[in-house]
């Protein structure tokens, strides 16, 4: 598994965050990835880069979080796979909290599209804006992510654990999220197809229009008030205090009427 290989570096990222290798009694173990059955494009896609035997099943069930869950499984036994596998740095068990980026030579910016591709988010906010973000209990993978983003972005994140589940949550949005996911999602690149349409979307997203400024505040003074009471009409004052017709008109409309006091 040369990581050096955008497929391999994506492949082995997902792995990390979304993967799990058990070990069995004696060379008996077995690697599995569950996901969403939507994305059981991508299991396929591993088991064709794996030069052994593997399977990929889909199977339904209640859980916790749904009443249905539909999820495809992508199942490897082969020793020698697990063996390059953990030697890499795919630890058996927990897991959550000791991964780490690999120590050798490796596709950065796959291996990083992997991680967030299992354990991140890309999307738009509410108002439209783009973001993208990693959520991770490693403080190996969340410096890395951080490390990464800044040489891409310039955007500088210092994350610390949350209080909810002692996880990291690193967020970028607007440009720098526009920036990095262009850069890590690039044309025909291996990912979830579905982040890749959001990923093409915020690729071409342009940030909308400032809002039109609101009305001018203007500081009245006895003097002003003299030109707006003794011009000969509203667009020779509005000429003469550089102030709009309807400042104007407003501020007249408050002298007249009494709201306002008339200058000495």
């Amino acid at each position: 598994m040369d990581l050096t290989i955008p497929e391999y570096a994506y492949m082995f990222g997902f792995l990390q965050a979304d993967g799990h290798l058990k070990q069995g009694p004696g060379k008996k173990g077995r690697l599995s990835v569950e996901i969403n059955a939507r994305d059981i494009d991508l299991l396929r896609e591993f088991q064709k880069l794996t030069p052994y035997y593997s399977s990929v099943r889909q199977r339904t069930r209640s859980t916790n979080f749904a009443k249905t869950s539909h999820t495809a499984i992508w199942s490897l036994c082969s020793l020698e796979a697990r063996t390059n596998l953990n030697g890499l740095g795919l630890p058996y068990g927990r897991k959550s909290e000791t991964i780490s980026p690999p120590l050798g030579e490796f596709s950065q910016r796959d291996y990083l599209r992997g991680i967030i591709d299992a354990d991140g988010s890309v999307g738009f906010t509410s108002r439209d804006i783009p973001f993208i973000s990693l959520s991770t209990s490693s403080t190996a993978i969340g410096a890395y992510m951080c490390w990464y983003a800044q040489t891409v972005t310039g955007a500088v994140r210092h994350p610390r654990r949350n209080k909810r589940d002692n996880a990291y949550n690193i967020f970028y949005a607007g440009k720098a999220a526009q920036a990095l996911t262009s850069h890590l999602y690039y044309p025909n690149c291996i990912s979830l197809r579905r982040k890749q349409a959001v990923a093409e979307r915020i690729m071409n997203w342009v940030r909308p229009p400032a809002k039109k400024p609101g009305p001018e505040r203007i500081e009245w003074t006895s003097d002003k008030d003299k030109i707006l009471l003794y011009a000969q009409s509203i667009d020779e004052a509005c000429a003469e205090l550089g102030h709009s017709q309807n400042a104007c008109r407003a501020r007249l409309t408050k002298l007249l009427d009494g709201v306002a006091p008339l200058p000495n």
